[in-house]
């Protein structure tokens, strides 16, 4: 009897998908903190624009179907995505235009044009 192999590790999403009111202006400013986080492009089309790492990866559309009224993260749905990653995330994404919400020295909180929050937890030992 053979002992048998658990599955391959994955992570807990396949993929998360944001939808905005700016397609332009929202992968003007998520493209850069993706790749500063090791994100490497995967899809695009003319309504959206994706970013993957290993298995997972994140969607940010312009859909045709959306309603209007922009997004609010104090309403009920998505209040922010949290991520793992360091200074230089934080650094592109101010470069990008982003503005700091908090920082805890732990983890920042970021707020876009468009009112998306993206928390970078910050990893021990990280260089600043």
């Amino acid at each position: 009897m053979s002992a048998s192999r658990p599955p391959r590790a994955r992570g807990l999403f396949h993929h998360v998908e944001l939808w905005t009111d700016d397609l332009a202006v929202a992968a003007e400013q998520w493209g850069p903190v993706l790749l500063a986080l090791g994100c490497e492009p995967f899809q695009h089309w003319p309504s959206g624009r994706s970013w993957r790492l290993g298995d997972a990866y994140l969607v940010i559309e312009q859909s045709p179907a959306l309603l209007p009224g922009g997004h609010q993260r104090l309403r009920a749905g998505l209040n922010h995505l949290a991520v793992h990653g360091g200074h230089p995330a934080v650094a592109a994404a101010l470069a990008a235009g982003w503005t700091v919400r908090v920082d805890t020295g732990e983890a920042v909180h970021l707020i876009d044009r468009q009112g998306f929050e993206l928390e970078i937890v910050l990893h021990d030992g990280e260089p600043e």
